[in-house]
């Protein structure tokens, strides 16, 4: 009896001689064979583009919890996707304790998620096929186990339309449905008219751009105001005491001023005499103000000639310091002088009081000679050969006779001469011989 393991090459040997020696079995064979190859070809293809998951595939499980997971249907290929690149899939679907709804996610071992990773459940298309896009956080906050579960904080879920509707009443409904079959209509000729109104639609949005900047910027300057009011209100909230006190200081204002009534009326009621005396103060004021402006008019006429004037002092300040300069060697020259002459000073000083009482008689002597000037001065030609001893006719031999003011007492010509009738000498032409 032969054994198992020592039949089947047996066997084979066999079928492969029948497979040569049996006409048109080869050719058979191998044409099953080549289908069975592209079929098993074409199938893993087909499975691998519809994301089957192959059992030597190494992948990440974590769980996302969302309140609702409307259009989930797991084993459909709705993927998982970070920045719209896909890199997972959605493996299964159920509900938690607390009746959220928990998916289980499966991504690429090569992607990290985080504890502070968030999931959005987005539609795919209009007939509500689900993708789960997926933020995988910072790595501050730590990476999540195998199997982790991301909580409810942590995800969103779409507004479905039947949601929107819900909250509307019948007539708005009914309105809605016939805007829906009066578009109907509208779209009808839509080849013909459509055109025309995307292109009016066009110039109005490219009008309506700048307004869409304005409401961007202010709606920007909104969220700065409200951030700002945010942490004033956390600030104040912060400062508890601090208001306290305040408001415990000004109850205590409001308390010593109405302790003061009395003086705060009588203070109130002199108001009207001081506001008074402001006003006749101001009235004076403005008289004053009058008057000013003609100082002022005068001044600024001033000012427009002053700048001509300062020019010519300084042109008379430079000739003074060349005059200060040409003089500076004569009273250097003139300083030896001074020095000899400060002592004759100290004696002159001492003679001061005679010269003082000669110099009284002599307005008295010049009042009585003026009037003799004219008959002076032909005497003094006729006699002025009296200084030399020789003439037209030669020399002669002459007396002098000298007579002085002193010889002729001033008290003897007082009586001879009168403010109207002054004294003359009887001077005659002395002839030589």
């Amino acid at each position: 009896m032969t054994s198992p393991g020592s039949t089947s090459p047996g066997r084979l040997r066999r079928g492969w001689q029948r497979i040569r020696t049996e006409p048109k079995l080869g050719r058979h064979v191998a044409v099953i064979t080549a289908l069975a190859v592209l079929a098993s070809g074409v199938g893993g293809y087909i499975l691998n583009h519809q994301r089957l998951s192959w059992p030597w595939d190494k992948s990440f499980t974590f769980y996302a919890t969302f309140q609702q997971a409307p259009g989930v249907s797991p084993g459909h290929g709705q993927e998982v996707r970070i920045a719209g690149v896909h890199v997972g899939e959605i493996e299964s679907v159920g509900v938690d304790d607390h009746g959220d709804a928990r998916l289980k996610l499966s991504i690429d071992t090569e992607h990290e998620v985080h504890k502070n990773a968030t999931v959005v459940l987005r539609p795919k298309s209009q007939l509500n096929e689900m993708y789960v896009e997926l933020n995988p956080g910072t790595r501050e906050a730590g990476r999540i186990k195998s199997n982790g579960v991301l909580p409810v904080r942590n995800s969103k879920a779409p507004v479905q339309i039947d949601q929107v509707l819900s909250h509307l009443d019948t007539n708005t409904r009914s309105a809605l449905t016939t805007l829906l079959q009066q578009s109907d209509t509208a779209l009808a000729g839509a080849p013909e008219q459509l055109p025309e109104g995307l292109n009016a639609t066009d110039k109005v949005v490219k009008r309506l751009k700048p307004v869409v900047t304005a409401l961007q910027t202010r709606r920007t300057s909104l969220r700065k105001l409200v951030t700002a009011l945010s942490q004033v209100s956390t600030a104040v909230g912060d400062d508890d005491g601090r208001l306290t006190r305040l408001i415990n200081s000004l109850e205590k204002t409001l308390t010593a001023v109405g302790a003061h009534k009395g003086d705060l009326g009588s203070s109130l009621s002199k108001l009207p005499g001081v506001t008074r005396q402001l006003k006749e103060a101001t009235t004076a004021v403005q008289s004053l103000s009058d008057q000013l402006d003609p100082t002022l008019d005068g001044l600024d006429g001033a000012s427009d000639s002053l700048p001509n004037a300062l020019k010519k002092a300084k042109k008379t300040a430079d000739k003074l310091d060349e005059t200060v300069d040409n003089g500076n060697p004569a009273v250097d020259k003139a300083l030896p002088v001074v020095r000899n002459l400060r002592p004759f000073a100290k004696d002159l000083d001492a003679a001061l009081p005679d010269l003082r009482a000669s110099t009284k008689r002599l307005d008295e002597d010049t009042a009585a000679l003026v009037p003799s000037l004219v008959d002076l001065g032909p005497f003094l030609i006729n006699t002025r050969s009296l200084t030399s001893y020789r003439d037209g006719n030669g020399g002669i031999l002459r007396g002098f006779a000298v007579v002085a003011p002193t010889t002729i007492p001033n008290t003897d010509l007082k009586f001879l001469s009168t403010p109207t009738q002054p004294y003359r000498f009887p001077l005659k032409p002395v002839v030589p011989r």
